[in-house]
């Protein structure tokens, strides 16, 4: 369900763009910001695939990215 959620989420968005044509480079990354927020694990998984990673220095900085929106993120009850 919840990645039925955001497929459903990035198409809405495409939609609303009113572009006849949108970059594949722009759906990856709705796709990763809606992701970093569904399943980190997941998230990185598909970062490591899709920003092709050229050596560990940037696979870590966009772990420390992640830890990042997560510590500034408002707790939720």
């Amino acid at each position: 369900m919840q990645l039925e959620d955001l497929v459903a989420s990035v198409e809405q968005q495409l939609y609303t763009c009113a572009e006849n044509e949108v970059p594949s480079g722009k759906i990856g990354e709705l796709v990763m910001e809606r992701m970093a927020r569904l399943n980190e694990v997941a998230y990185v998984r598909f970062a490591s695939v899709y920003r092709r990673f050229k050596d560990i220095a940037s696979f870590e900085r966009e772990l420390s990215e992640i830890r990042d929106r997560k510590n500034s993120e408002p707790i939720r009850v």
